[in-house]
């Protein structure tokens, strides 16, 4: 797993630091989760979702990239 570096405002460090207290988290769990929130994704994340929608629909390239970037875009807009 690789390591961050980030700087905050000490404000901000407090209130996450609390927020991850509350719920038991670690501050690097409750990053990572918002990056799930946000449909942060890897490369090969990415790919393997198109890959299964294809393979599940028998859509074309194409077609299942636009899904996917549909779902993302979606998930997105929920926020």
């Amino acid at each position: 797993m690789s390591r961050l570096t980030i700087t905050l405002s000490e404000p901000r460090y407090r209130a996450l630091k609390e927020a991850a207290a509350q719920r038991d988290k670690t501050i690097g769990q409750l990053i990572d989760e918002s990056l799930d929130f946000y449909g942060i994704k890897s490369r090969e994340q990415a790919k393997d979702l198109v890959r299964r929608a294809r393979a599940s629909s028998g859509l074309s390239d194409e077609q299942a990239m636009a899904l996917a970037l549909d779902a993302q875009h979606a998930t997105r807009q929920a926020q």
